[in-house]
């Protein structure tokens, strides 16, 4: 396959899932090339002391010629808020002349398309985490009706939750006031809980790795409807 278009992604080092999903549901002619950074769990360092890493990360994938790269974690991605979100975009355009975003600027585009301003948050994070990331959809200008996290330490108990649990968790956490839901994290399953939540509720569905792929084929001028992320896609 010789790509049209190609989507670089910086992503934790620990992630399973995310190159999976992106390939069964890019669309052909759409490369899809990542590379890795010890960025979680016991690797986690301050947003701000990413920054060569980053950079380091991103001239690499620049090899590939690359048409955008993405700082792909969600949860680093909020961390420092809109201005952190925004400084992490720029380290990688200086460092590779190309198109650049972040997990955090997908997931805001997307509610924005969809026309969600009140939500409910659902994470596989600890408190302080989801804390991070209600001050930046709130920095945003989101409501976050309501947010709830499973507390898990890592990586290989965020794959372990299945599909149909993210289901159950969303369905214990509803709330009439919200006009959609944001399912954060790149290295799990929700993605394939998406039609079933939106069919079951009536509201959109906004997950981290669908999130980012639908933004990156927007800016790369790749259209059509893909089955399976739901409403957003669809639209």
């Amino acid at each position: 396959m010789n790509p049209q278009a190609r989507i670089g992604l910086i992503i934790p080092s620990s992630n399973r899932l995310t190159e999976p999903q992106f390939h069964r549901f890019a669309p052909p002619g759409v490369g899809i090339h990542a590379t890795r950074l010890r960025m979680t769990g016991k690797w986690h360092r301050p947003l701000k002391n990413l920054k060569e890493a980053i950079a380091e990360a991103a001239a690499a994938l620049s090899d590939v010629r690359p048409d955008i790269i993405v700082f792909h974690c969600t949860a680093s991605s909020m961390e420092d808020g809109l201005a952190g979100d925004a400084a992490v975009a720029e380290w990688i355009e200086k460092a590779c002349s190309c198109a650049s975003m972040t997990t955090g600027q997908a997931i805001t585009q997307a509610l924005k398309f969809l026309g969600v301003k009140k939500l409910v948050l659902i994470t596989p994070y600890v408190k302080k985490t989801n804390e991070h990331e209600i001050s930046y959809l709130s920095e945003a200008g989101f409501e976050v009706v309501h947010a709830f996290g499973l507390g898990l330490s890592g990586g290989d108990e965020y794959v372990a939750i299945t599909p149909e649990r993210w289901i159950e968790i969303v369905s214990e956490n509803v709330r009439p006031e919200a006009e959609g839901y944001v399912l954060s994290c790149t290295n799990t399953t929700m993605i394939e809980a998406i039609e079933e939540l939106e069919r079951l509720f009536k509201k959109p569905v906004v997950a981290s790795n669908q999130a980012v792929l639908w933004s990156c084929l927007r800016k790369l001028n790749v259209g059509r409807e893909i089955k399976g992320p739901g409403k957003l896609f669809a639209l």
